[in-house]
């Protein structure tokens, strides 16, 4: 499932709307306003270091910053726990990507390496408590040392936090907002009407991907927990964002009572496996009682593991 997770919400954020209302709806930085976002460009998260190893995990774009490029690293990252040392994956990574562009020659005209705008997107329970800056984990040391410390700060979207952030205002058509509020929604109602939203504002022609990987997104992560399992295979095939919103609202009525329905038959097939499984034990104490059978001939006729029946032999010996 996480596997899924991570590639569903990479396609998310491969898209330049995404990537436009993320940096608009949530780096609140004056630089922002000079992006030409028109130039929004997608480039190879693909990095090769010295000794050949890959990192092809996250979502790399680069915008028009006056006249130079400006880099967006973004780092999906879930996982259940937080990671102490973020921030110095964060400065191998950038790192690795100064590399690259040195050997491709793409510096600024001043020969310099271009600004790099480091993003973590965590999605977990936990808070996030991490150090923000590579700096915060390196040890100072007095008369001078900590002068040679790394730092590189990352920005950090823990989207918890933000979605349940009181002063969070949820921004008007912002995909990204929605996004989040998706993961962490309040109610199935909540999410349909999210999704209600999203049709609503991806109708361009240019935005017909986008919702096909809004779709992907959610029969992937939403509809696993929802659906019940003699309809997934319905809506495996579905991949028109209106589509999924409108079998949503309609079905959504009804699965209250699927999953009752559902709940009595399992509760009911569990009680009789329990109770199956209650005759074979009270067979194998009547044998141990009554008889000189061994335990491997008692397994057998009451159809247990030898090691069940050495544990009712010990129980009934007390």
């Amino acid at each position: 499932m996480n596997n899924q997770h991570d590639r569903s919400y990479k396609l998310l954020f491969s898209e330049p709307r995404t990537v436009h209302d993320l940096l608009t709806g949530f780096v609140k930085e004056e630089w922002v306003e000079r992006l030409d976002f028109d130039s929004l460009e997608k480039v190879s998260s693909t990095f090769v270091t010295d000794d050949l190893r890959d990192r092809e995990d996250d979502v790399i774009w680069r915008v028009r910053f006056g006249d130079e490029w400006l880099y967006v690293y973004l780092l999906i990252e879930f996982q259940s726990t937080v990671d102490p040392f973020m921030a110095l994956r964060i400065m191998t990574y950038v790192g690795l990507l100064y590399q690259d562009l040195v050997k491709q020659n793409k510096l600024t005209r001043q020969g310099k390496l271009p600004p790099v705008l480091p993003i973590v997107l965590y999605n977990g329970e936990r808070r996030w408590n991490a150090a923000l800056d590579v700096t915060e984990l390196v040890q100072p040391v007095p008369g001078g040392l900590e002068h040679y410390r790394p730092s590189l700060p990352y920005l950090l979207l823990d989207e918890g936090a933000i979605v349940a952030n009181e002063q969070w205002s949820e921004e008007t058509r912002n995909v990204v907002s929605a996004i989040f509020r998706l993961e962490h929604h309040r109610s199935q109602q909540d999410a349909i009407d999210l999704i209600g939203l999203l049709v609503q504002w991806l109708q361009a022609p240019e935005q017909t991907q986008l919702r096909r990987h809004f779709v992907i997104w959610i029969r992937r992560v939403l509809l696993p927990s929802w659906v019940p399992e003699d309809e997934e295979t319905e809506w495996q095939a579905l991949d028109d964002l209106s589509e999924v919103h409108n079998m949503l609202a309609e079905r959504a009525k009804k699965w209250p009572e699927q999953w009752k329905q559902q709940g009595l038959q399992q509760g009911r097939q569990e009680g009789r496996q329990e109770g199956r499984q209650e005759g074979r034990l009270e067979t194998a104490r009547n044998l141990i009682r009554d008889t000189q059978l061994t335990d491997d001939a008692i397994a057998k006729a009451a159809d247990l593991d030898i090691v069940q029946v050495r544990e009712l032999r010990a129980e009934l010996k007390h």
